[in-house]
C-alpha cells in the first residue's frame, strides 16, 4: 500500500475546524497558541468563534494551514504515515509540513503574509475567477487566447478548469464559453486574480519573505503545483513556492503522477471533500479517506488493517 497525504486550497475553510482534536489534547491547544504568536493572529478566537474573518484570504490561509497541521500531527501520532504528498494551491505549504520542510510556526506565519500579498496585489473588484465545467483546457485556451488579461488558473480534474485574470476579460469570455458548450461558467466568489501574471509582483515578494525561513530537509516527496513534479530536493522549494502565486495549479495532472508512483490510498486531511471529488474524475482507482476528526483517525486506522 501507498499512501499519500493531500491538502486543499482556499475555500473549504470553516469555523470549528480540527476542534475536536485540540479539545481532547493539550499539545493540539499548545499548537493554537503557537500560530497565534506566530501570525499575529488570535488563531483561538478565528477558528472557534463566529467571525467574518475566517473568509477573507490574510486571515484564511494560515487558519486553514493551522488546523490542517494539527490534523496532520493527530494522524503521524497514530502511526499513519504518508509515502508522499501533495496540496492544491495553499496546501502545498500543509503539504512542506509534513514532508518535514516546513516547520510549523514558519507555515503559518509565510500564508499569513502570502495571503496578505496575493489579496492586496490588484484592487479590489478588478480581479475575478471562474470555474468552467464540461470545456477541455485547448478549448478553453482557444477561446480565451484572444482576450488579454485571462488565462488557465487552475486544472481541477477533467471538465473543471478554473479561468482567472481582469474582471472585464474574465465577465467578456464566460458567455463565450457557454456558447462553445460549456456545461456552466460560474463566477468564483474570491478576493483577486489567484494564479494569475497579473499576481507575479505578489509572488516576487513572497519570494523575498521566503529567504528569511530555513527549510528542512524533505523526508517524503512532495508535488509541486507549478509543474505536477515529485520534489526532493529542498533547493527547489523557495523558487516553486514564489512561482506558484502566479502560474496555473496543475491538480489533475498532480494526480496522474501519484497514481504513475503507485499510490493507492489518498488521506484528504482537513475540512470539505474537494480533493474526493477531482480523484474520484481524475483517478477513480485511487481510494480517498476524509480526515478532519479524531473519529475519523479511527476509521482510516480500520481501513488500512
Amino acid at each position: 500500500m501507498s499512501i499519500a497525504f493531500c491538502y486543499p486550497g482556499q475555500g473549504v475553510q470553516q469555523i470549528g475546524m480540527a476542534e475536536g482534536f485540540v479539545n481532547s489534547d493539550s499539545r493540539y491547544a499548545g499548537m493554537i497558541e503557537s500560530a497565534s504568536k506566530a501570525s499575529g493572529i488570535d488563531m483561538n478566537k478565528l477558528l472557534y468563534e463566529e467571525n467574518d474573518d475566517i473568509n477573507v484570504t490574510e486571515y484564511t490561509q494560515p487558519a486553514l494551514v493551522t488546523a490542517c497541521c494539527v490534523i496532520t500531527d493527530a494522524l503521524l501520532e497514530a502511526g499513519i504515515k504518508p509515502d508522499v504528498t501533495a496540496g492544491l494551491s495553499l496546501g502545498e505549504y500543509c503539504s512542506l509540513y509534513v514532508a518535514g520542510a516546513l516547520n510549523f510556526e514558519d507555515a503559518v506565519r509565510i500564508t499569513r503574509i502570502r495571503g496578505r500579498l496575493m489579496s492586496s496585489e490588484v484592487p479590489s473588484g478588478e480581479g475575478s475567477m471562474a470555474a468552467v465545467i464540461g470545456l477541455d483546457a485547448d478549448k478553453i485556451e482557444e477561446i480565451i487566447g484572444g482576450t488579454e488579461g485571462c488565462w488557465l488558473a487552475n486544472f481541477n480534474c477533467p471538465g473543471q478548469i478554473v479561468i482567472t485574470g481582469k474582471k472585464a476579460s474574465v465577465e467578456e469570455v464566460m458567455p463565450k464559453l457557454t456558447e462553445a458548450g460549456a456545461l456552466k461558467v460560474t463566477e468564483l466568489n474570491v478576493s483577486g486574480p489567484f494564479h494569475s501574471p497579473l499576481l507575479q509582483g505578489a509572488g516576487e515578494k513572497l519570494g523575498k519573505e521566503l529567504e528569511s525561513v530555513t527549510l528542512g530537509d524533505l523526508k517524503i516527496p512532495y508535488l509541486a503545483n507549478v509543474n505536477a513534479q515529485p520534489v526532493t530536493d529542498k533547493a527547489q522549494i523557495k523558487d516553486l513556492l514564489t512561482a506558484q502565486v502566479s502560474n496555473p495549479v496543475r491538480w489533475e495532472q498532480t494526480l496522474y503522477e501519484l497514481e504513475k508512483m503507485g499510490v493507492d490510498t489518498i488521506v484528504e486531511v482537513g475540512p470539505g471533500r474537494t480533493i474526493a471529488g477531482f480523484v474520484r474524475r481524475t483517478v477513480p482507482s485511487i481510494k480517498v479517506i476524509g480526515v478532519s476528526k479524531p473519529e475519523d483517525i479511527e476509521k482510516l486506522k480500520e481501513k488500512l488493517g
